[in-house]
């Protein structure tokens, strides 16, 4: 089963690949649509035969054995709400992309070889798959950027998310690497390495080990100081292309903390926790002052994903002092870091296709080129306010749930950082209510259009099925969280227990 849910999107780009370029630009997207509903399908069939506090679904097969590397496939409530969400961010992506006319054959084999290669990692259970996936999403997000980017400037963005993101998997090969000549026998797999545990005894090894992991997993996150290279991709990526960079790819290093970093490296993980929570915080309320101070719309979006997965951060490393929290309250943060994860997916994925939406009908992304985008637009306008107030984590959508654990989660284990880290919330708040006062409130005013405004049309009816799902999603979080939580929580328990070790 999900050998089918990772590899059915590479089979129908394939099988795209053998069709002229010439065909109508709709035939392949419609045939990528096919193929999300196909795998969202197949994951909803996995969500509800998964067993509790377990690996589910598991596949093993000899890959290259005298290596100690095997095919090995699985999930549990840490991956599957990250399978569910890729699934879903990349069929609104698919209804999204039926207004792209720019050589659609390339476009929609590119994403689905990505939706392959980021639901390969959320299923991965050996080191060196999880390394290929996580090597290949570097290599295709630089070409869709390059490609359908915003002309020079997207390349060179391209090129710098490139090197940067590489240059940090680098880091992260030398952390697997040295989990592998610690385990005896050798192996690179995930569920033997968590069972042996070792590097138990912490120490110089183990704590380089944890660096050359943290580097790695932090550059993809991203945490500050490891965050420069988002901002320009973010701006300068097609629409689709910032949605699933910001609500896929970044999940592919918080994942990496919760799947190899603490379970593998436990002792070294709670002698450095509070370090991963000051980088956290940092991030926090760096990711937020920086974005109230942008005037362009996609720019702010990318520093509030610096500010929101900063939280997944804080959570992951007050996981790690045992000494400050009962079990109840780890598992909690865990729980909440997990949350947020897929909470900030959905949202930040919403707002980054509006952004797109905006590009399209006024050229630019600078929000001093608009006002009073209410009156002429309303479905729009209706849309980001919706995603606006998720976003800052009003009550009743997914972003309140996941921060309300996490700092519960934090607090009693790292009460000053937590602290500031609420901080966060209020600007936030505040940058996202002045956006929206820039954008839609006061006289009309639109790009290039000065007394005379130009024809600015509302949002299309594929425009507002790939975004009001994603908000209803996170609506149906905020009110109904148990739907997700009771996949999350017991295997969060798990692996406070083995952080415990």
């Amino acid at each position: 089963m999900l050998s089918l849910i990772v590899f059915w999107p590479a089979l129908v780009g394939a099988v795209l690949l053998c069709l002229p370029a010439r065909l109508p630009a709709r035939l392949f997207v419609g045939a990528w649509i096919a193929a999300g509903m196909v795998d969202l399908a197949l994951v909803v069939a996995v969500w509800l035969r998964l067993p509790p506090q377990s690996y589910g679904f598991e596949e093993r097969l000899p890959w290259i054995p005298s290596a100690g590397i095997s095919y090995h496939l699985g999930v549990d409530g840490l991956s599957l709400p990250l399978l569910a969400l890729t699934a879903v961010l990349f069929l609104a992506c698919a209804v999204f992309a039926l207004r792209e006319t720019r050589r659609a054959k390339p476009y929609v084999v590119l994403f689905l070889a990505l939706q392959t290669v980021s639901t390969g990692l959320f299923a991965a259970l050996d080191l060196i798959l999880f390394f290929l996936f996580f090597d290949l999403s570097i290599v295709l997000m630089y070409f869709v950027i390059a490609g359908w980017g915003h002309g020079e400037r997207a390349r060179a963005a391209a090129l710098k998310f490139f090197l940067y993101t590489f240059l940090g998997s680098l880091a992260l090969l030398l952390g697997i690497i040295a989990l592998f000549l610690a385990a005896v026998p050798h192996t690179f797999d995930i569920p033997a390495l968590t069972a042996a545990n070792p590097l138990a005894g912490g120490g110089l090894h183990a704590g380089l080990t944890l660096l050359a992991l943290g580097v790695g997993l932090a550059v993809k996150t991203p945490t500050v100081p490891f965050h420069t290279w988002l901002p320009p991709a973010h701006t300068e990526a097609p629409a689709t292309g910032s949605a699933i960079l910001a609500g896929v790819l970044l999940k592919m290093g918080a994942y990496g903390f919760v799947r190899i970093a603490m379970p593998l490296l436990p002792a070294s993980w709670r002698q450095y926790a509070l370090v991963v929570v000051i980088v956290g915080v940092v991030s926090v309320v760096y990711g937020a002052l920086v974005a109230l101070a942008q005037t362009d719309v996609k720019r702010m979006i990318a520093y509030t994903s610096i500010n929101h997965m900063g939280y997944v951060v804080l959570g992951v490393g007050a996981a790690g002092l045992v000494a400050g929290g009962d079990v109840q309250a780890r598992a909690l943060a865990t729980t909440g870091a997990v949350t947020q994860m897929v909470s900030h997916g959905l949202i930040t994925g919403a707002l980054f296709l509006l952004a797109g939406v905006l590009h399209e009908r006024g050229g630019t992304y600078d929000m001093r080129a608009y006002s009073g985008l209410a009156a002429r637009t309303p479905r729009f306008a209706a849309l980001f306010v919706v995603a606006a107030f998720a976003s800052l984590g009003l009550p009743g959508f997914s972003g309140f749930i996941a921060e309300f654990q996490v700092f519960t989660g934090a607090l009693g284990a790292a009460p000053v950082p937590t602290a500031l880290a609420v901080t966060g919330i209020l600007v936030t708040a505040a940058l996202f209510l002045l956006a929206l006062q820039r954008l839609f409130l006061g006289p009309l005013r639109t790009p290039d259009a000065p007394g005379a405004p130009r024809p600015l049309p509302d949002v299309r009816a594929s425009e507002a099925l790939a975004v009001a799902p994603l908000l209803a999603l996170a609506l149906v979080i905020g009110v109904l969280p148990r739907v997700l939580l009771d996949v999350i929580e017991p295997a969060a328990r798990g692996l406070v227990e083995l952080v415990a070790r």
